[in-house]
């Protein structure tokens, strides 16, 4: 078997969307006639733990592991967290904060750790890779970021080594919705800019989740850029004891930042509910993962949160049981810049539920695109009012007749081995061209 080297902040025991494109990618390596051998840190500042995906992980797979030294645990004490307190992505806050130490702390994030928290590995890491691949060579490397202090580690390997390099963006760089709320100074600026087409220049492929990150990145340093999206293990759907909940309740799962907050949606909710009292009486909702505290903010003023239930999270496994078990679906999009390429890898696990989905976000973005080929659930504009409150009415009517299920739309395009088998086909290429 041909070998190949992921370099991957995120691994199990680590949870949270982070870890299933690379993990599920080495479920199946093997298949396709490549063995992989993973490199992630052996301490890593992880908001999730989840150790049920260890199932996915093939019996034998090498896994190397070396110290990370974060500094987390300065910036916890200085923003009032606990040393056990987890750190969220993004800019996710699940506690009201002191807007003067979270102001200082969002400049030093942005400033003093560039690319990221994760920089003082790479050094440590290309070093020791180094001299691991002395002695056990590969015919590829892969990085995925972020954090894309990974990809910098490729770069010191590239420099090293004749060996090719495939760099995988599953969240944009200097494109990614918080960007612009790092307060970064000038030089942090051109510094993040400067590495990003180091990286893009340098990699001897590049891999993104959506269409329009492509055209994204294409803008920012102009080459060929393979889109493989993300997807649903046909494995984990297998669910034994799914029982369809009896009330009319919306779900959605993963972490809910303010960007992702709709607060439009909320008003519709209401005003339905003070319209009609049978809905009133039907209506749940459930949110399962992270939210930022501006969402029971506006629930609250809605009169929506005693219908509310939240879990902040839950093992893989059980929360694709909960999804099978929903009426209907939320996807939330971030209304940010680059809202058209976001591409949520829940989305996927949603398609392979076959509940309806119900997007909110840009009708003509990636997202909707997966949506309406797949026949899969409606997606309505942020700020079009009409269009939610036209969409829920047709759900609930659906839902009172019974009738409330998706078409049998396509998603075998989605499914995560056939998704390997198109990235292993890159690396086929990459290593043949040596």
């Amino acid at each position: 078997m041909k070998r190949v080297l992921i370099i991957s902040y995120y691994w199990p025991p680590s949870g949270g969307a982070g870890v299933q494109r690379w993990l599920k990618f080495t479920k199946y390596f093997r298949e396709f006639g490549w063995e992989p051998v993973i490199y992630t840190p052996e301490n890593p500042e992880s908001p999730d733990t989840d150790e049920s995906l260890f199932k996915d992980i093939p019996i034998g797979v090498e896994v190397l592991k070396t110290k990370i030294w974060e500094p987390y645990d300065s910036y916890k004490r200085f923003i009032g967290q606990k040393k056990e307190d987890k750190i969220q992505a993004g800019f996710l806050s699940v506690k009201k904060k002191n807007p003067v130490t979270d102001n200082l702390s969002v400049w030093i994030r942005g400033n003093l750790f560039i690319p990221d928290a994760r920089k003082f590995w790479i050094k440590p890491s290309v070093k020791a890779l180094y001299n691991y691949l002395q002695t056990n060579p590969v015919d590829v490397i892969v990085s995925t970021g972020p954090p894309h202090s990974m990809h910098l580690i490729a770069l010191g390997l590239k420099k090293k080594f004749k060996i090719p390099w495939l760099a995988d963006f599953r969240d944009p760089w200097t494109e990614i919705d918080f960007y612009q709320k790092l307060k970064l100074t000038r030089y942090a600026d051109k510094k993040q800019h400067f590495l990003e087409k180091e990286v893009l220049s340098n990699a001897d492929r590049v891999t993104v989740v959506s269409w329009n990150w492509a055209l994204d990145l294409n803008r920012i340093y102009p080459r060929k850029y393979d889109v493989i999206t993300n997807g649903f293990d046909p494995d984990d759907f297998n669910i034994s004891g799914t029982e369809i909940t009896s009330a009319f309740e919306l779900t959605h799962i993963g972490s809910l930042n303010k960007d992702r907050n709709p607060e439009t949606l909320w008003e519709v909710l209401a005003e339905i509910c003070s319209e009609n009292k049978e809905f009133n009486n039907d209506l749940r909702l459930r949110f399962i993962g992270k939210c930022d505290v501006s969402l029971n903010r506006c629930l609250e003023k809605q009169g929506l949160l005693t219908r509310t239930s939240q879990i902040d999270y839950m093992p893989h496994d059980e929360v694709l049981r909960e999804s099978a078990n929903s009426q209907v679906l939320l996807l939330l999009l971030n209304n940010t810049p680059n809202v058209m390429g976001i591409v949520p890898g829940k989305i996927f696990e949603y398609l392979a539920t076959r509940r309806p989905i119900f997007c909110i976000g840009p009708t003509n973005g990636d997202s909707a695109r997966i949506i309406r080929e797949a026949q899969a659930g409606s997606v309505c504009g942020f700020e079009d009012k009409i269009s939610m409150k036209s969409t829920v009415l047709e759900l609930y009517s659906r839902f009172k007749m019974g009738i409330l299920q998706n078409q049998e739309g396509e998603i075998d395009t989605f499914s995560r081995k056939g998704l390997t088998g198109k990235i292993s086909a890159i690396l086929n290429e990459l290593s043949e061209a040596r």
